[in-house]
C-alpha cells in the first residue's frame, strides 16, 4: 500500500467500507429531528448512502485489523499512509512480536529498515525459515537489545555471529538456532555466554555432531533437538558421531521440564543423540513432565545410563507428555511392556506410541483405566501400531485385521476431548456383520480438528448398511445395493436421493464415514494414507522402499466417498495417498469447489499407477482452490502437462509445488509460464524421468528469469532415480524438506504449542 500526495485524502478513496443503511422505520421522518450537520472538520462517522470510512473505527478495532498485516508492510507501508494509522502502526501490541516466518516477499532491504526502525521495541522476534537473509541483515539482530524471544533457526549462523550478537542481547531468555559444519563453542565471548546462562528455552537443530551451545546453558527448562547429520560428506567420506575433544562438555538438565529430541534417519544422528541421553541418567531432572524421543527405525540401548534414566522416570516423574523409541517397547528389548505398566501419566496432554507392538489391554491400562486421568489428553497418535484395537483374545479372531470393539468405545470414552488422532499405517477393518464400524464410533469425538485414517478402515461392506440409522439406509437406496452385489434391484418407487450430487444437497450422509464427515464438523486436517503406502522419497525411511500392493479393501473406496470431504468446510489440510478405486476422480472436484479454506493439498498414487485418469478432474478441481499454498502431487507417470500448469495457475495463493513422479515428464515451456502468472511462488520441487539434461536446463532457467524478483526462490529439478538425488536434497532449505518435500503422516506427530 503505498501513500499518494495527500495521504488523508487518499484514505477516503482507498479505504472505505460500504455498508447497507439501517432500513429507517418511518419513512417519511419528521425534517426536524434529522441530524444536524456538524462544525467544519466534524463530520459524523456516517458518510451519505451509509458508508464508513475505515478511519474512524476505534483504535481496538484498527488495532485488531492491522494485527493480520505483515510487519514489513505495516511499518513501511502502512504507517505512512496518514498521522493516526502512524501513530498505531508503533503500537506496542504490534511491534512487540514481530514474525517473518514464511514472510517469502520480504527481502534483505525491507527487513533492514524494519529493524532499524523498530530495533529496541522487539522484544520477540521470529525469523524461523528466512534462509534468503543474508548474513549482514541477520548482524542487525543485534540492534534489537530489548528481544527476551529470537528464533533464527534456518538463517545463517556462525560462532562468531552469535557471540557478537549474544553479547549485547543480555536479556534473551529463548533461542533457536542451527548449528552447522565449523561451529566451535570456543570461540563465544564471555558475555555470550554469560547470555546463554540465563536462557531457559533452546530449539537446537544440529548438522554436525556438535553439543552446540547446550553445554553453556545452565538454567535450560525446555530443550528441543532436531538431529540433521548425514552419514557422508559431500564427497563421500564417512562421517563418525564421536564428538571431538572441546565438544564433549556435560550438558546441564537439572531444571529440564520439556525434552524433546527428533532424529532423522543415519547412525550418525543415533549415535549424536545417545551421547545427549546419556547425561540424563547422570543429571536426572526431579521436574520433567514431558520427554519426548523420536527415532525412526531401531535405536539400540547402548548400556545401563539409560536404563538407570528410565528406571527413574517410572519412579518419580508424572508425565504430561510421552513418546519412547519403539525398540524400547517391542520385542525382548530395554523395558517391553514393563515400562507401559509403570510410568505414571498425570492428566496426559500428548501420547505418541508410533510404530509400537502395543496392544489394546497395554492401551487400556495406559489410557483407557486411566478413567478421568485421561480426559484431559488432547493428542494421541497411534501411527504402525497394528494391534493397538485389538484385545488379548484376537488369536480367536476370524479376520487377522478385524478390530476388537470394546477396546475402541473405551477409548473414546475416556478420551472425549481428543483434537488430533493418528491411525495411519495399519489395517484397522470394521468385522463384517458386526453392526458397528470405526468411524461411527470415531464420530463421537466431536472436538477432532485432525485426522489420519488408514484408507481400508472406512470401507463398508453391505452387511452394515441395514445396521446404519433410518435416515442414512433411506439415503443409500438402491446404490449400495448395486455396488455391492454388481445387480440392479428395483424397490417400487425411489424416494431416495438418486446420486451423490442429490445427497449432498439433502446433506445426507450417504455411508459410515459420511456419518463420520458430518460429525466432525470442524475438522481442519485429514490423512488418508494407504495402510501400505510407502512414497518414493519417506521421511522417516532411511531408503526408498519396494512398494507393496494396497489392501484388498482399499479397492472399494471410489469418488462417492471423496465427494462425501466436501462437507468438511473447515478443512485446511488434506493429504489422500494410495486409492486405487479412483476412478475420475470426479471426487476431488467437490472438495474444490465446497472445501474454500483448502490451504495444503497432497495426492499420491491415486486410481491406477500407470494411467493418471484424474487430471481433468485434478485441473477443473485446481481452478477454485483460491486459498491453496502448498501443493504435493506424487504418480509414478504423471505428465505435468501445458493443461496441468494452466489450471494451477487459478491457485492465486499457491507458493510451493512439489512433484514426485518416477517416469513423470514435463513441459519446459509449461513451467516458465505458470511461474511468470503465478508471482508468489517461492519453491518448484520436481523429481521426475527427464534427463538430467533437460532438468538442469529448466532449473537453470527458472533461477534466472525468476531469482531477482523472488529472494526466497528455491528450485529443485532432478531425475528421481538418479544417484545424486541425496545431494540436490541435502540442499534443500529444511523448511520446504519438513513440510511438503519428503512425505510422512503429520497428524499428532508433536505436541501442540512446542514451540512459540
Amino acid at each position: 500500500m503505498e501513500s499518494g500526495e495527500d495521504p488523508e485524502q487518499d484514505l477516503e478513496l482507498d479505504l472505505e467500507l460500504h455498508l447497507d443503511p439501517d432500513p429507517d422505520p418511518d419513512p417519511d421522518p419528521d425534517p426536524e429531528h434529522r441530524q444536524k450537520p456538524t462544525e467544519q472538520g466534524q463530520e459524523p462517522e456516517q458518510k451519505q448512502g451509509g458508508s464508513l470510512n475505515l478511519i474512524e473505527f476505534s483504535d481496538e478495532i484498527l488495532l485488531n485489523i492491522l494485527g493480520f498485516v505483515p510487519s514489513c508492510d505495516l511499518l513501511l507501508n502502512v504507517r505512512k499512509v496518514c498521522r493516526k494509522l502512524a501513530a498505531l502502526c508503533v503500537d506496542k501490541s504490534l511491534v512487540n512480536y514481530i514474525s517473518l516466518h514464511k514472510e517469502y516477499q520480504e527481502n534483505d532491504a525491507k527487513v533492514t529498515s524494519l529493524l532499524k526502525e523498530i530495533a529496541s521495541n522487539i522484544q520477540l522476534l521470529k525469523l524461523s525459515g528466512c534462509y534468503w537473509l543474508s548474513g549482514s541483515t541477520i548482524d542487525l539482530v543485534a540492534k534489537c537489545k530489548n528481544i527476551l524471544k529470537l528464533d533464527l533457526t534456518g538463517c545463517p549462523m556462525t560462532s562468531l555471529r552469535l557471540s557478537r550478537m549474544l553479547s549485547v542481547l543480555r536479556n534473551l531468555r529463548s533461542l533457536a538456532l542451527d548449528v552447522n559444519k565449523g561451529f566451535d563453542v570456543g570461540q563465544l565471548s564471555s558475555e555470550c555466554k554469560a547470555t546463554l546462562g540465563k536462557v531457559t528455552e533452546l530449539k537446537q537443530t544440529l548438522f554436525t555432531p556438535s553439543y552446540g551451545i547446550v553445554p553453556c546453558c545452565t538454567n535450560l527448562e525446555r530443550l528441543l533437538l532436531y538431529f540433521e547429520i548425514p552419514d557422508r560428506t559431500r564427497e563421500g567420506e564417512m562421517l563418525s558421531g564421536q564428538l571431538m575433544v572441546g565438544q564433549s562438555n556435560i550438558p546441564h538438565y537439572q531444571n529440564l521440564k520439556v525434552f524433546y529430541a527428533r532424529l532423522s534417519p543415519g547412525y550418525v544422528n543415533q549415535e549424536v543423540g545417545r551421547f545427549y541421553l546419556s547425561v540424563l541418567s547422570i543429571r536426572t531432572p526431579e521436574n520433567l513432565h514431558a520427554f519426548i524421543l523420536s527415532v525412526p527405525g531401531i535405536f539400540v540401548d547402548t548400556g545401563c545410563s539409560t536404563r538407570n534414566f528410565l528406571d527413574c522416570m517410572t519412579k518419580n516423574f508424572s508425565l504430561e507428555a510421552l513418546q519412547l523409541p519403539r525398540s524400547w517397547l517391542n520385542g525382548s528389548s530395554l523395558l517391553h511392556s514393563s515400562l507401559l505398566h509403570t510410568i505414571t501419566l498425570s492428566n496426559p496432554v500428548y501420547l505418541n506410541f508410533s510404530h509400537c507392538i502395543l496392544s489394546g489391554c497395554q492401551l487400556s491400562h495406559q489410557i483407557i483405566n486411566g478413567g478421568k486421568n485421561v480426559q484431559s489428553l488432547v493428542s494421541l497418535n497411534l501411527s504402525g501400531c497394528v494391534h493397538c484395537l485389538l484385545s488379548d483374545c484376537s488369536v480367536f479372531r476370524k479376520a487377522k485385521d478385524d478390530i476388537d470393539f470394546d477396546v475402541v468405545e473405551a477409548l473414546v470414552n475416556c478420551c472425549p476431548n481428543l483434537k488430533h488422532l493418528n491411525l495411519s499405517a495399519a489395517h484397522h477393518h470394521s468385522p463384517e456383520g458386526s453392526g458397528k464400524h470405526l468411524c461411527l464410533l470415531l464420530a463421537r469425538l466431536k472436538q477432532l480438528r485432525s485426522l489420519s485414517l488408514p484408507v481400508c478402515c472406512i470401507v463398508q461392506s453391505a452387511k452394515n448398511v441395514d445396521k446404519l440409522p433410518n435416515h442414512t439406509v433411506s439415503a443409500l437406496g438402491t446404490q449400495s445395493v448395486r455396488r455391492g452385489l454388481g445387480k440392479k434391484v428395483r424397490i417400487g418407487v425411489p424416494t431416495y436421493p438418486k446420486n451423490i450430487q442429490e445427497q449432498q444437497l439433502l446433506n445426507v450422509p450417504s455411508t459410515v464415514f459420511g456419518t463420520l464427515v458430518e460429525n466432525l464438523a470442524f475438522l481442519e486436517e485429514l490423512e488418508l494414507i494407504g495402510s501400505s503406502f510407502s512414497s518414493n522419497v519417506p521421511r522417516n525411511e532411511p531408503a526408498i522402499r519396494n512398494m507393496q500392493p494396497p489392501c484388498e479393501r482399499a479397492q472399494r473406496i471410489r469418488d462417492e466417498e471423496l465427494m462425501l470431504i466436501g462437507k468438511l468446510q473447515y478443512l485446511r489440510i488434506l493429504t489422500l495417498a494410495q486409492l486405487p478405486g479412483i476412478l475420475t476422480g470426479s471426487g476431488l472436484i467437490a472438495i474444490g469447489l465446497k472445501c474454500q479454506q483448502l490451504q495444503t493439498l497432497s495426492l499420491a498414487n491415486l486410481g491406477l499407477l500407470g494411467n493418471v485418469a484424474y487430471m481433468p478432474a485434478l485441473c477443473e478441481m485446481l481452478k477454485h482452490c483460491k486459498q491453496l499454498k502448498d501443493l504435493r502431487l506424487e504418480q509414478p507417470y504423471l505428465s505435468a502437462c501445458a493443461q496441468f500448469f494452466q489450471a494451477l495457475s487459478h491457485c492465486s495463493s499457491l507458493k510451493r509445488l512439489c512433484i514426485v513422479s518416477r517416469h513423470g515428464t514435463f513441459q519446459h515451456d509449461a513451467v516458465i509460464s505458470f511461474m511468470t502468472s503465478c508471482p508468489d511462488v517461492i519453491m518448484c520441487h520436481m523429481f521426475t524421468g527427464e534427463t538430467l539434461v533437460a532438468c538442469k536446463k529448466l532449473q537453470q532457467a527458472l533461477i534466472r528469469g525468476f531469482q531477482s524478483e523472488r529472494p526466497a526462490l528455491n528450485v529443485a529439478i532432478f531425475p528421481l532415480l538418479h544417484e545424486g538425488l541425496a545431494d540436490v536434497i541435502r540442499d534443500v532449505p529444511m523448511m520446504h524438506l519438513d513440510e511438503i518435500t519428503l512425505f510422512k503422516s503429520r497428524v499428532a506427530e508433536d505436541p501442540q504449542h512446542l514451540w512459540w
